[in-house]
């Protein structure tokens, strides 16, 4: 065989890779992670929990944010068993299919995300700019089909993504950047042409996470001017903390997202180690974060949820 075949068989495995240099603390690392996806099961399913069995919760901001919790399961649940395999024993290899079938269900997720976050915004500025009309507005059945488009969305954009790296032969060193499985990574590896792949990836970070980004920037630019107009200092207060959770949320999915995929198309010499961190930061933080955000911020969550444990 010549050795431009031997350099461009098409490899039945991706190897997985943890932190390089740091191979003796991986069982300890392997401890913070499981702590880290014990708590995010934990805080989304009670979060999910409680708005369904409590229907004084059965309001618009609170459905969104169920929708946003179950997202958080699913990027949680699609990501961290690979990551705990890698660090707790050693499991590296994956296999073609499940490495593709694992990054079309992180993009999708993330990319509901994206989605029900601008919803959120959306009724955050329904909800302070035309507070009497909210309740017609934001109506139960225009609720489920604006979640419905959401998960519609993430899916149909993230499809492409296993077909298109599916063509390709993989160089026989397959190793990846991360303990998990992203679109990006993946098309490094392959031992072709990688310009649809890019050009394709970079008008969905910019089409959907950019466009995303810059609406719910409009959002809060509406809400603010609306918040300002109001005479009362006291009200103008109030109406600026019920939007502190969801800022909190923009920030904990947005910076390091957007920084990770500059990064990976940009960055060729940033160092491994930032990419690696982002990346944890990116997947798993959000899931964990969000529960304890909003819980502390809504005092009426946060009754119902001290009630159901200490009962």
């Amino acid at each position: 065989m010549s050795a431009v075949n031997d350099t461009k068989l098409n490899s039945a495995m991706f190897l997985l890779t943890g932190i390089p240099g740091q191979e003796e603390a991986h069982l300890w690392i392997s401890i913070a992670f499981c702590f880290i996806y014990v708590f995010s099961i934990l805080g989304n399913s009670t979060i999910l929990f409680i708005i369904k069995t409590d229907p004084s919760l059965h309001e618009p901001m609170y459905i969104f944010l169920s929708i946003l919790a179950f997202t958080d399961l699913g990027l949680s649940i699609s990501t961290t068993p690979t990551i705990l395999g890698v660090y707790l024993f050693n499991s590296r290899e994956v296999s073609l299919d499940a490495c593709f079938a694992q990054l079309f269900f992180i993009h999708s997720f993330a990319i509901i995300e994206s989605s029900i976050l601008l919803l959120m915004a959306f009724d955050r500025f329904v909800a302070i700019s035309n507070p009497l009309r909210y309740a017609s507005i934001l109506t139960l059945p225009r609720i489920f089909k604006m979640g419905l488009v959401c998960v519609l969305r993430g899916v149909a954009v993230s499809s492409p993504f296993p077909f298109l790296l599916k063509r390709f032969q993989y160089c026989r060193v397959n190793v990846l950047s991360h303990s998990y499985c992203l679109h990006q990574d993946v098309m490094k590896l392959a031992c072709s042409d990688i310009t649809v792949n890019y050009i394709y990836g970079l008008f969905l970070m910019v089409s959907i996470m950019g466009l995303d980004s810059l609406l719910i920037f409009l959002s809060y630019v509406m809400i603010l001017k609306t918040v300002l107009s109001v005479a009362s200092h006291s009200e103008c207060l109030r109406a600026l903390n019920t939007c502190v959770s969801h800022l909190c949320a923009i920030l904990l999915f947005y910076t390091p997202e957007i920084s990770l995929s500059l990064i990976h198309r940009l960055g060729k010499g940033s160092s491994p180690l930032l990419q690696i961190v982002l990346g944890y930061i990116y997947l798993l933080v959000p899931p964990l974060m969000n529960p304890i955000v909003y819980s502390v911020n809504s005092k009426h969550l946060r009754g119902r949820i001290i009630r159901v444990f200490v009962k």
